[in-house]
């Protein structure tokens, strides 16, 4: 069994190797991704590689968003939301926490609610709040919440709902997060069924008649029998995340069968790559995308005073 060291930085490298191996294969549908085996930081001859111009073993604004998360936790020692959405900020503006400071994907409500901010809204209105404003982009983001929190569950919950507000305003988003660092903190603690375990949790935080509990019943379905489709909607994101996690052994499977998913790849890989990390421990991921994953420099010294907190 992997220690709890190890979980937390096969989380953290789990989720951003997740990330740089989804980035070649974004916005192809499932069809037109190569054979699992074929699945790498380069993809085969002849595939037509999303953003070309990006060097194999590159996170996105996935990576790049966990990490300001990352560090605005551990500078400030708590959850700041105007920290962390000045970093988000600086990260759009300036490349903070992107490889070589190229910020090449972003997602529209997270730009719009960037901007939002940058004009002197609060950081905790500045995420859009429509029904249709539920992208994937403050789940992406949020496990480093999970590994930092020492708080019990309800604040935990609480935590991962407001950082979601910075970007994505609307309950359902919020939820999301909230399930996702239960999930991962079931997973770090080694339970048997961890999925089913933060479900659990969740219910009794949040039980009938609270908007959550209906969100969450009604609009999230966690027991739904439908398979996720690997796309941009929070919700499908999550399952999809789970999906992968459940029906795959090894990270590289959980990973790979994300990315087969097609659609938003790198998102998906992260998702599921961070709880397969954790659920794994770092030496289950494959050396070949250890070594060859770029700006570690960025995660090292983050990564060493996470590790310190245990």
């Amino acid at each position: 069994m992997p220690t709890r060291e190890e979980r937390i930085k096969g989380g953290l490298y789990g989720l951003l190797i997740g990330d740089a191996l989804g980035v070649p294969y974004e916005f192809h549908p499932a069809e037109q991704i190569p054979p699992r085996e074929q699945i790498e930081f380069e993809p085969p001859a002849g595939f037509h590689r999303a953003h070309s111009g990006v060097a194999p073993g590159t996170w996105s604004d996935d990576g790049a968003h966990a990490l300001c998360l990352l560090a605005s936790l551990l500078y400030r020692k708590k959850l700041d939301p105007e920290d962390l959405g000045r970093r988000l900020w600086n990260w759009y503006e300036l490349g903070y926490m992107a490889v070589d400071y190229e910020v090449f994907d972003v997602g529209v409500q997270t730009s719009n609610a960037l901007r939002t901010f940058r004009s002197g809204t609060p950081a905790l209105l500045s995420g859009p709040k429509g029904e249709r404003d539920n992208g994937n982009g403050s789940l992406m983001r949020v496990l480093p919440l999970a590994l930092w929190h020492t708080g019990d569950d309800q604040v935990l919950v609480r935590d991962a709902m407001t950082q979601s507000l910075v970007t994505h305003g609307h309950l359902r988003s919020q939820v999301c997060c909230a399930l996702y660092c239960l999930w991962a903190r079931r997973t770090l603690e080694g339970a048997s069924d961890p999925w089913a375990e933060a479900l659990a949790t969740f219910r009794r935080l949040y039980p009938d008649p609270l908007e959550a509990h209906a969100e969450l019943e009604f609009h999230i379905r966690p027991d739904r029998p439908e398979p996720g489709n690997g796309s941009g909607y929070v919700v499908d994101c999550l399952v999809s995340a789970r999906d992968c996690v459940r029906a795959e052994a090894t990270y590289e499977g959980a990973v790979k069968a994300a990315v087969a998913l097609g659609h938003d790849t790198d998102t998906t890989a992260a998702v599921a790559g961070g709880i397969a990390g954790l659920r794994d421990g770092i030496q289950a991921i494959p050396e070949r995308w250890r070594s060859a994953l770029r700006g570690q420099e960025l995660v090292e010294p983050m990564l060493s005073e996470l590790i310190q907190r245990i």
